[in-house]
């Protein structure tokens, strides 16, 4: 995932009254949140070390999330496979994994994020370590997180609505050089979003991805390429986290622009949006994944300059994702006048069907 600074400030006029428009009734009946759990299921990903595809770590994290979604319930689990070519040559097999809730509902949305790893430490200030594979505990590992813990609660009580999930692969093995760099990211997103299994209607109404969602303090603005292909999804979300006890972490600044798998999975005709937070800043010496750690607080850092003490783990982010994504979903809301959107990207335009 690579992203471009841009900064546009505050939400245009009309989005922040869309907002303030919104219902803001207090959402009840939302599932118990378990830290501890959520915590576990990253701690079990680092566990196996750098997921970079075609290495055995990945293949375990691929077997992981399979058969915990098999254990929570899902009505289907299925692994896309193929192989693709990255920027430097090298032969990757992909295996995007796909569940479902409740697969018969006729409203269904999809939540997305990408399990695998970085293959280099580009930020890394000691030169002789930028070709170390990173940990990922939030650039991989927090995203898989969240949306583990939602399917644990959601095999504990059905959704009123379908809900899909999408763990993206080899997402993260592309290069910031070059005139066709943005094409090297997202490889497994840009294979599933020309070969997806959605046919006219039954596409989800919407998407949502989640990316570097565990940094310690982090807050989220709204993504600037998320407010072009999907400005009334961000909407809803951040209005929603809006009427949250967290309201604080999500500004309605636009910042930056993420090379990330929203815009191949609104490619394939289901609008997406990224809750990411671009203005992360890793400590000096330490790679972008800026919080690289597990549960004993070990130093599993490719910096050997990481302190755990000084920047400890606080995975408790993930407890309000987890309830401000379980409060938009189960709204069930599809909004107005979406029937058609486009998608601009590198100076070019497409339409899609609804």
């Amino acid at each position: 995932m690579a992203i471009a600074s841009t900064s546009c400030g505050h939400a245009k006029s009309e989005q922040n009254s869309a907002i303030s428009k919104a219902d803001t009734s207090v959402m009840t009946d939302i599932p118990d949140f378990d830290a501890d759990s959520a915590y576990a299921f990253i701690d079990a990903q680092v566990a196996f070390g750098p997921r970079v595809p075609g290495t055995p770590a990945h293949e375990k994290c691929e077997n992981y999330i399979v058969s915990s979604l098999r254990k929570f319930g899902a009505d289907t689990v299925s692994v896309q496979r193929t192989t693709v070519t990255a920027f430097d040559g090298t032969r990757l097999p992909v295996a995007n994994i796909m569940a479902s809730f409740n697969n018969g509902a006729p409203r269904k949305v999809l939540l997305v994020a990408h399990y695998d790893t970085r293959p280099f430490a580009d930020e890394e200030k000691d030169k002789a370590k930028r070709n170390t594979p990173i940990d990922g505990a939030n650039d991989g590992g927090s995203g898989v997180g969240v949306l583990l813990e939602i399917a644990r609660q959601l095999g504990q009580k059905a959704p009123q609505i379908g809900i899909d999930m999408l763990f993206t692969d080899v997402e993260d093995y592309g290069t910031s050089e070059g005139q066709d760099s943005d094409g090297s990211w997202c490889l497994g997103t840009q294979y599933w979003a020309d070969n997806n299994p959605y046919v006219g209607k039954t596409r989800p109404a919407y998407g949502i991805l989640l990316d570097m969602v565990g940094g310690r303090g982090a807050v989220f603005t709204r993504e600037y390429t998320s407010m072009n292909l999907a400005p009334d999804i961000v909407n809803l979300v951040w209005g929603t986290a809006s009427r949250s006890p967290y309201s604080d972490r999500f500004s309605n600044d636009v910042q930056g622009a993420a090379m990330d798998d929203h815009i191949y999975v609104s490619k394939a005709g289901i609008p997406c949006i990224d809750i990411i937070e671009i203005a992360a800043q890793p400590p000096e010496g330490l790679q972008k994944d800026q919080n690289l750690y597990d549960n004993r607080q070990t130093n599993k850092c490719c910096s050997s300059e990481y302190n755990p003490e000084k920047f400890p783990p606080s995975f408790f982010i993930h407890a309000f994702f987890t309830s401000i994504i379980m409060q938009a979903v189960k709204k069930s809301v599809i909004p107005p006048g979406r029937q058609r959107f486009y998608v601009s990207v590198c100076c070019r335009s497409a339409k899609y069907p609804d």
